[in-house]
């Protein structure tokens, strides 16, 4: 029933994309068009980035909690160590409850990366965590737990009904076509893994629900095929992408129906790997034979064996894009593990997960940066 479902859902997406004529969208583009503007980019290596003060996206973003003084404060660190991208979380929310205050203060957020000389990847949706987000203050912290607070957009409410997907449709198109020709974006990350379960982050103290695995990978692979379309009607002159994240890759045959959805439609091949240094090899290797840009969105998380060294510089030898996740200790709470989801911490780890700052500037590793420098040129 459940490969029947996925068979099903992505001969829906087929559908919905074949529906988009020229006249409407532009083309995907090819893999000739995607190496060409790839050729003239920067090596795009970078970060995760939310500022230290914010909890989760709409902290960040919101007027009564968007704080510029930190991120020029800690996007001038991210420069300092030779960073020139960093991949950034938006929420549909944000648009529904103030586009223009929204886009200002995106604009403020833009303008000061462009200072650093850091240009931006943009993240409309995300379906990983909190499946109930809602406007305004935003809860504090669960002490010594991962990314206690971050949010899926959009929430469960409307992902879970397909009548409703359309309704992002203005947000979307609205946003990407404002930014549509902004050198300071430098691509589009159209949904961050969509269809992750969070197995592993619900049900733990009475934590809210998330949706079923198989209702959630049927919903977020519609709502894909659409958004897909949107972005491409609204023209775009930077690239489209929604990066794989599990299963194997290794061949056409092997690929589960969402996986090839994400990979046929993307401008630029992106991806997340969280294991060792062999495994990231793997992984680019599997990816290679799509003839496009690679670019890494997601890595390092000491506590799994994916660190700087030697990853960081295995990527820069393969020309493949390379975004760490996180950048400075905050709310967050990302330099301690996943597993304080089911196991209690009562102090931050020795070993940090994620991040290479102390809120106040100070290197977690003061070898780690060096290392870092190095290969990015900066030392």
């Amino acid at each position: 029933m459940k490969i029947y479902r996925s068979l099903a859902t992505f001969l829906f997406a087929l559908v919905l994309l074949g529906c988009c004529t020229r006249a409407e969208a532009r083309d995907r583009w090819t893999a000739e068009e995607a190496n060409a503007w790839y050729a003239k980019q920067p090596w795009l290596v970078g970060c995760n980035f939310s500022p230290s003060t914010a909890v989760n996206q709409l902290e960040m973003w919101q007027a009564d909690t968007f704080d510029p003084e930190t991120i020029d404060r800690e996007l001038g660190w991210a420069s300092s160590i030779g960073f020139t991208s960093v991949r950034v979380f938006l929420h549909n929310l944000l648009w529904e409850q103030d586009r223009e205050g929204f886009l200002a203060r995106v604009d403020k957020f833009l303008e000061i990366a462009d200072k650093h000389g850091i240009g931006v990847m943009l993240v409309p949706l995300d379906g990983v965590w909190d499946p109930q987000p809602k406007l305004g203050k935003q809860r504090d912290p669960r002490p010594h737990v991962h990314n206690s607070g971050w949010l899926q957009a959009p929430g469960a409410e409307i992902l879970r009904d397909p009548g409703r997907h359309d309704e992002l449709k203005p947000y979307i198109v609205g946003f990407i076509r404002h930014y549509k020709n902004d050198r300071r974006v430098q691509a589009w990350d159209l949904f961050n893994e969509p269809d992750n379960p969070n197995r592993n982050s619900y049900g733990v103290d009475g934590f809210r629900t998330e949706l079923p695995e198989d209702v959630k990978e049927e919903m977020a692979t519609k709502l894909l095929a659409k958004l897909f379309v949107w972005a491409r009607e609204a023209e775009p002159t930077q690239p489209l992408t929604a990066g794989v994240w599990r299963g194997d890759w290794s061949s056409d045959d092997n690929l589960t129906a969402y996986n090839k959805l994400m990979l046929d439609q993307s401008d630029v091949v992106s991806f997340h790997c969280y294991g060792p240094p062999q495994n990231m090899k793997d992984r680019v290797n599997e990816l290679r034979r799509f003839g496009r840009p690679l670019l890494c969105t997601e890595y390092m998380s000491r506590g799994s064996g994916s660190t700087f060294d030697p990853i960081m510089g295995y990527l820069k030898e393969q020309n493949v894009a390379a975004y760490n996740w996180g950048l400075v200790d905050g709310k967050t709470q990302t330099a301690y593990p996943w597993e304080t989801w089911q196991k209690q911490f009562t102090a931050k780890p020795d070993l940090w997960f994620h991040e290479i700052f102390w809120a106040d500037g100070r290197p977690y590793d003061a070898k780690e940066v060096d290392y870092i420098k190095s290969v990015t040129g900066k030392k």
